[in-house]
C-alpha cells in the first residue's frame, strides 16, 4: 500500500497553519473592516508575527490597545500578547487543531480568542476560565474588549 505525501508549502511551514482559502481571505477582510470602528481604542494587525512563551504563532488577526506607529520604526515579530486573538478556520484545518492554539494563546495572556469558522457562518469566543461562546447570528460579544460586532458583518460575502 502506498501513502500519499502530503507536502507543506512555504507559507505553511513558516506559519504553522494551513494556505488560506479564497473564504478564509473574504472573511478575514470582513473581521478586519468590523473592527476599524474601534479603531480610536484599538490597533488591528492581520497576519502579524508573534513569539509567546517562546512559541511562534501568525493569528489571522491580532487586536492590540491603540498604539502609535513610528514609520522609522518597525518589529517583524512582536512578544507582547495581543488583547484579542481571532483565527479563521480553513478547509484543512481540525477545529480541534485551532481550540488547542486558542488555549496557548489564553495561557500565555491573552484575554480572548475568537474562532472563526465559514463553512458554518459561526464565530466562538473562548476567554480564559469561562465556557465557549457560540454565535450564529446577531452579536459576538466580547467581554474582554467591549468589542462587538454583527454575525452578518463578518459573512457578509456569503450573502
Amino acid at each position: 500500500m502506498v501513502e500519499a505525501v502530503q507536502t507543506l508549502s512555504e507559507y505553511e511551514l513558516e506559519r504553522g497553519k494551513p494556505m488560506p482559502s479564497k473564504n478564509h481571505a473574504a472573511v478575514q477582510g470582513c473581521v478586519i473592516v468590523a473592527l476599524s470602528r474601534y479603531d480610536e481604542k484599538y490597533s488591528v494587525f492581520p497576519e502579524l508575527s508573534l513569539e509567546l512563551d517562546g512559541t511562534p504563532y501568525v493569528p489571522d488577526v491580532s487586536v492590540y490597545p491603540r498604539d502609535s506607529l513610528d514609520p522609522l520604526q518597525d518589529t517583524v515579530t512582536t512578544t507582547d500578547p495581543p488583547l484579542l486573538v481571532i483565527e479563521i478556520l480553513s478547509p484543512s484545518q481540525p477545529f480541534d487543531d485551532v481550540v488547542k492554539k486558542a488555549a496557548s494563546y489564553l495561557k500565555a495572556g491573552v484575554k480572548s480568542c475568537w474562532i472563526v469558522q465559514p463553512a458554518i457562518e459561526g464565530v466562538t469566543v473562548l476567554l480564559p476560565g469561562e465556557k465557549p461562546k457560540f454565535y450564529t447570528g446577531g452579536d459576538v460579544t466580547d467581554a474582554a474588549t467591549g468589542i462587538t460586532v454583527a454575525v452578518e458583518d463578518v459573512f457578509r460575502p456569503f450573502h
